[in-house]
């Protein structure tokens, strides 16, 4: 696939923080094959981490998102597709750069790279395959704002920016005290936000991404912004619980200010979330590893799981997609055929058909791709997962059953619903809204 390549010719002028643009933003900015609309406001997508559309119906219904429910009586609301696997990184690329992982390459939290032999997190921007839609916007001379929970996604995120002009900031809550000028765009966002930095398995870490969006939209006018959140919350409590509820009560708030701040916003997210456990609580999981230890010989295959990331201690690195290195010799087909006899397991595929149906990169996929079905997860060897930390019934994601995400807009605009409207569509109806 080819490109388009940006076409660039804008001037700014800058003074105490504040900007006057003198010569408008040439339209569209291209990226990644798509035309994006200069925005007249801020154009803000939120991507609510693990949002399984649930959650908002029932904080909602119990009166605790009256901001949300006046912008989606107001504005717009559809049901998305995220892409699979429905796992953080893929997605947030995705949503990042308007395309599948088989353009952008990040397939994944975990990947193994069969050339070295190692087992490594997708963290790193040699694994990105294309630009970003705010690298775009930038070199166009946009003012570009990331804040992402997890520093995982943050490398990935800010990709081609460039901190030395004034015009773009990225930076995580995690790390959020260690951001400088130079490498960030900011210096010590912790103290510029009056916040220190919230413990990583927390509510709070989504709730620094909320505050830090509203200081930026109000004191730095961003052009475009992304504002990335953390599913701890939503794998520790099912929509009705207490500690869901309060979480989304407390999102409501700051979506409130942004949208009083006059932000077109985008509202979806990265993944759904589901139960799985068993009825006494436990969790419900198929050791694949094990199973073909059995059938074809200790370790000749090699399972991957690829919501595997730093952060396991909700999950235990139980997720509902994996991948499966197979021996040179074996007969897939077989194989294929035995997992997808396993109760539990919704779909198994070859690499080709796994590509074709998720548009995902053939050289980050094993032999096979695994799918297990709404409450049950897929795991690599019963010895191999700490499940010491999980004090709740274990909630997951990875599969189809997590695939539908909230996409609401908080103006009226013309959306297409699921399966045509996809997650990674947000940037492109977030530009469209900004000009509503």
């Amino acid at each position: 696939m080819e490109y388009d390549k940006l076409q660039t010719d804008q001037l700014f002028e800058w003074s105490a923080g504040e900007r006057t643009r003198t010569m408008a933003l040439i339209a569209p900015i291209k990226a990644n094959g798509r035309s994006y609309e200069v925005p007249n406001v801020c154009a803000t997508v939120i991507c609510l981490d693990g949002c399984e559309p649930a959650y908002l119906e029932v904080a909602i219904e119990r009166g605790l998102m009256p901001n949300l429910d006046h912008i989606i009586r107001n504005g717009t609301s559809r049901i998305a597709h995220s892409v699979i696997p429905s796992f953080t990184n893929p997605n947030n690329m995705s949503i990042a750069t308007g395309c599948p992982p088989i353009v952008h390459g990040i397939c994944g939290n975990y990947l193994f790279e069969p050339e070295t032999g190692e087992e490594v997190m997708m963290n790193d921007v040699r694994f990105l395959r294309t630009s970003t839609i705010f690298s775009a916007y930038y070199t166009a001379g946009a003012r570009v704002a990331l804040v992402t929970a997890k520093d995982k996604l943050r490398a990935l995120l800010g990709a081609g920016l460039s901190y030395n002009s004034g015009r773009a900031i990225c930076f995580s809550s995690e790390r959020a005290d260690q951001s400088t000028e130079a490498t960030n765009g900011i210096d010590d966002a912790s103290a510029w936000l009056n916040r220190p930095v919230p413990d990583v398995y927390s509510a709070e870490l989504s709730e620094f991404v909320f505050a830090a969006g509203v200081k930026l939209l109000t004191e730095w006018q961003p052009d475009i912004m992304y504002l990335s959140t953390t599913d701890y919350i939503q794998h520790k409590f099912a929509p009705e619980q207490k500690g869901a509820l309060d979480f989304y009560k407390m999102v409501d708030g700051y979506l409130g200010q942004l949208d009083e701040l006059g932000a077109a916003i985008i509202l979806t997210a990265d993944h759904g979330m589901k139960p799985k456990h068993n009825k006494l609580g436990d969790p419900a999981v198929i050791y694949i590893q094990d199973l073909l230890d059995d059938w074809l010989g200790n370790a000749s295959a090699r399972v991957i799981l690829p919501i595997t990331d730093p952060y396991v201690v909700h999950h235990g690195a139980l997720g509902s997609f994996a991948t499966a290195y197979l021996p040179k010799g074996v007969n897939t087909n077989e194989i294929v055929n035995r997992l997808a006899a396993i109760d539990g397991i919704m779909l198994v595929l070859n690499r080709d058909e796994a590509v074709k149906r998720f548009q995902l990169p053939a050289d980050r996929i094993g032999d096979i791709v695994l799918i297990s079905s709404e409450n049950v997860t897929i795991g690599t060897s019963i010895n191999r997962h700490d499940l010491a930390a999980l004090d709740e019934p274990l909630r997951s994601h990875g599969g189809l059953t997590e695939q539908e995400v909230p996409f609401i807009a908080n103006r009226r605009i013309d959306l297409p619903t699921a399966p045509q409207l996809r997650n990674f569509d947000a940037f492109y109806y977030a530009a469209i809204s900004a000009n509503a």
